[in-house]
């Protein structure tokens, strides 16, 4: 098992980052009508070659880009004096299996985190709400089984 790592207390770049993402959700509702859900842009993207395809992939490709150039040139943000140390797993088989039962979640769930947590409930949708308490549970759950029984 890997050792615990302690996350630093970061108030104003949690605040940026949450500001960030709650413009782009506005952002993709506003310019193109639709959720900034993570898994029905990907979704999109690679299963369908309508006309949207293309703010479907920058917006992927921005996802990625984004901790990868933080990490390639170990970017402080805000001045708060933290480096990005890889909290990352070196377990690429279990972080398979878990992105594969993510994949399944949000299929059975209608939708994923960003997608129910941030613009559903944004919108006050009850069915949302279900969601999020469903997933956010299942993931206590899994990190208490995780980390205290495995």
């Amino acid at each position: 098992m890997e050792p615990s790592v302690i996350t630093e207390f970061t108030p104003w770049a949690s605040l940026a980052g949450g500001v960030l993402i709650g413009l782009s959700a506005l952002a993709v509702m506003v310019l193109f009508g639709r959720i900034a859900g993570i898994s029905g842009i990907t979704t999109g993207a690679i299963m369908n070659a309508s006309s949207d395809w293309l703010w479907r992939i920058v917006f992927i490709v921005g996802l990625v880009a984004a901790p990868v150039v933080l990490k390639l040139f170990n970017l402080e943000f805000l001045g708060e004096g933290t480096s990005y140390p890889s909290t990352v797993s070196s377990n690429y088989v279990g972080m398979a299996l878990a992105g594969l039962l993510v994949g399944v979640g949000t299929v059975f769930g209608s939708g994923c985190t960003s997608g129910h947590g941030v613009c559903g409930l944004g919108r006050l949708s009850a069915r949302s709400l279900v969601a999020v308490v469903s997933f956010m549970l299942s993931a206590a759950i899994t990190v208490a089984v995780i980390r205290h029984v495995l």
